[in-house]
């Protein structure tokens, strides 16, 4: 089994490099001015350009409008689009068509009556990502450190890649994969001391934890079918 790891809400030089250097496949960059994570243009620039290819960069921003988001891709040069607000089906169509970029959905996920969405947007989304529902006096729609029962995704297959975001760190991944088999994984604050304030040692120990919990699938799956 072989996962993708995404740290997202990356605000420094120091840990992008740690992200980058400890193998990340893609690194994620907020651009939604309640989030304290929030990059300006300059911010994105300078961060955009020190990657160099060596991890897929993530625009995510929250109900963008045209202009906003024209500015975040100018600025950052991002490989993927991650909208994570409440973009409609025929919204997320539209960025696609306008920008010429592949998208992550976001979709918030409490209950399974939330995943009736997967039918819709699989069939317009590049990737859906699964969060955890937001409560409503929150100012902001993920990042929070809230988990949702990953018991939900369990057998899930939308017929598109998707990633587990929500309430994940370094020692609860291995947990979360072994019970949603998420070909991919995303974390922010379950990787920070403070919101907004990556931990270089625990970025380092999160993408640890996740290929070794990856690797130990697959070598359980090889043993089971050769036996």
């Amino acid at each position: 089994m072989s996962v993708l790891v995404k740290i997202c809400g990356l605000r420094t030089p120091e840990a992008l490099d740690a992200a980058l250097d400890a193998g990340a496949d893609m690194v994620g960059f907020v651009f939604f001015p309640p989030s304290p994570r929030h990059l300006t243009a300059p911010q994105a620039r300078a961060l955009g350009g020190r990657v160099r290819g060596r991890a897929a960069k993530v625009a995510l921003s929250v109900d963008a409008d045209d202009a906003v988001l024209a500015a975040t891709i100018d600025a950052l040069k991002p490989d993927l689009l991650q909208l994570h607000g409440r973009e409609t089906p025929v919204r997320v169509s539209e960025i696609k068509a306008r920008f010429k970029l592949p998208v992550m959905k976001a979709l918030a996920v409490e209950t399974r009556r939330d995943l009736a969405a997967i039918a819709v947007y699989a069939k317009i989304a590049d990737r859906l990502l699964f969060d955890a529902r937001a409560p409503r006096a929150a100012t902001r729609p993920g990042g929070l450190g809230v988990a949702f029962d990953w018991r939900l995704l369990e057998q899930l297959d939308p017929g598109i890649p998707f990633m587990l975001s929500g309430g994940l760190n370094a020692d609860n991944v291995a947990e979360a994969l072994r019970i949603t088999r998420a070909p991919g994984v995303d974390v922010s604050s379950g990787v920070e001391s403070a919101p907004g304030v990556k931990d270089s040692e625990k970025i380092r120990a999160f993408i640890r934890a996740a290929r070794a919990a990856a690797a130990d699938a697959g070598t359980a799956k090889t043993r089971m079918s050769s036996t």
